[in-house]
């Protein structure tokens, strides 16, 4: 099990003091989703295809509006088996309604609650990859 410490992950500052965070091994999207994720978080996962698992951190106690959660999604596409694809639907919801099924493999994960954003793949604008 990788420790909060060692996720490594793809960071994307964001205004406001947001960023967006993507995994970049099995292993990473699971300490990602599971421990580094806090509750009130939002988590991002490609329907049905492999990728990254995504979050989006803000200040805590704020809302992102509808423009950031679909730029997170955008990055989840991008981190994705879809990268080359038209338009993506993205899994969306809060991390506190993702869990590991028991006994499953490393980035398993299963999720409640979740709505469907359709983007394009995509880095955020003026982003600075500091993964």
């Amino acid at each position: 099990m990788i420790s909060r410490e060692e996720v490594r992950a793809w960071e994307y500052k964001m205004p406001g003091g947001w960023k967006v965070l993507a995994g970049k091994t099995d292993e990473d999207n699971e300490a990602l989703s599971l421990h580094v994720a806090r509750a009130t978080d939002y988590w991002f996962h490609v329907h049905g295809v492999p990728g990254s698992h995504v979050v989006l951190q803000g200040p805590e106690g704020e809302e992102p509006d509808k423009a950031l959660l679909k730029v997170a999604a955008a990055v989840a596409a991008y981190h994705s088996k879809a990268r080359r694809a038209g338009v993506v639907p993205v899994s969306c919801t809060r991390a506190q309604n993702v869990s590991k099924p028991r006994g499953a493999k490393a980035g398993t994960v299963q999720i409640r609650k979740e709505t469907t954003l359709k983007v394009r793949p995509g880095l955020p604008p003026n982003s600075a990859d500091a993964g």
